[in-house]
């Protein structure tokens, strides 16, 4: 087996400076937050693989339910010679469309995408391992900064999947698609996850499990805090807290402070003040509609050309063409 070619856009030095440019804005902000990215550390990815396997959260098995019910219509539609995942990690999932497209007969290479060169190069590996005779070139790097570096034989598709769209907030999703399109073909394509609307009492479930593993992976951003810009965070006096905001159609992940405390994080030359009660805010997680979707790919430059949910209408696959 010949090695995966690997082409790295983003190096541990330049994770580190983004790690520290974000911590000192958002711990300076009113109110406070910290972004999602910094939840994946070896113990966080652990620790969401987990979440995945959960009884209350549905959205990993209902995405997966989509794919492998609709993955051979999805390679007779595109009939892509490269499929490009953005946030590969393990690429589990994808094999439903690698092997779509690979017994469709037009699949020729797999570019995988992550911000860990461990990550990509195992995950690479077993893909090789797996689909013998397969090109795979992994790229290194942030989809918010380097998807115009991302190679691949036309036509391609791009998968989002998991839902991550809905950690973007409104403009960045909007930069985010017309970044895609504009590294996109007219013709070629996107396929996205998205989690829909539903009932509260299930999306809050859905980020507060009963087993405490969600609040475990929460405050465990805490410790990345410490590690990697020496942090003295006190990450048992942090409470989880998952909430539904109905105006804007998402879920908000917070960590509230039990007692009022002092932080320094040394490496910042930083010191910041919590109240009692007050939250740091650590993810968005918005749900949608369709024609929410719809409008949004529009006026990223892509016509929505195919519509799926799961069985319970809990979570949508969609299928968009670069125009």
């Amino acid at each position: 087996m010949t090695e995966p070619v690997l082409d790295v856009h983003l190096k541990p030095e330049d994770a580190a400076h983004a790690l520290r440019a974000d911590v000192r804005a958002g711990l300076t902000a009113d109110p406070k937050w910290v972004s999602p990215k910094w939840f994946y550390d070896a113990v966080g990815s652990a620790l969401f693989e987990d979440i995945t396997r959960l009884p209350e959260y549905y959205p990993t098995r209902a995405e997966r339910e989509v794919l492998a019910d609709r993955a051979s219509e999805i390679a007779e539609t595109t009939g892509a010679h490269a499929l490009v995942e953005l946030g590969s990690g393990s690429s589990e999932k994808t094999r439903l469309l690698l092997s779509a497209l690979r017994e469709h007969g037009t699949l020729q290479e797999f570019v995988p995408q992550d911000v860990s060169v461990s990550a990509l190069t195992e995950a690479a590996h077993a893909i090789m391992a797996d689909y013998p005779g397969l090109r795979v070139h992994g790229v290194v790097g942030d989809f918010t900064q380097h998807l115009s570096l991302l190679p691949g034989e036309s036509p391609r598709v791009v998968a989002f999947l998991g839902g991550t769209i809905g950690n973007l907030i409104p403009d960045e999703r909007e930069k985010f698609f017309r970044t895609v399109r504009d590294v996109l073909q007219p013709g070629e394509w996107l396929l996205l996850g998205t989690d829909l609307v539903k009932d509260p009492e299930t999306l809050v479930r859905a980020y507060d499990d009963a087993q405490g593993v969600t609040a475990e992976f929460n405050r465990n951003v805490l410790n990345v805090l410490n590690r990697e810009v020496g942090g003295d965070f006190d990450v048992d006096a942090f409470e989880h807290v998952a909430l539904w905001n109905a105006e804007q159609e998402w879920i908000e992940m917070r960590l509230r402070a039990k007692r009022a405390m002092r932080v320094t994080l040394a490496e910042l030359g930083l010191t910041v003040e919590f109240r009692e009660g007050e939250e740091l805010r650590t993810e968005v997680s918005a749900k949608f509609r369709e024609e929410g979707v719809r409008q949004e790919l529009e006026d990223g430059g892509f016509a929505l050309h195919r519509w799926w949910t799961d069985a319970e209408g809990r979570f949508a696959v969609s299928l968009a063409q670069a125009i």
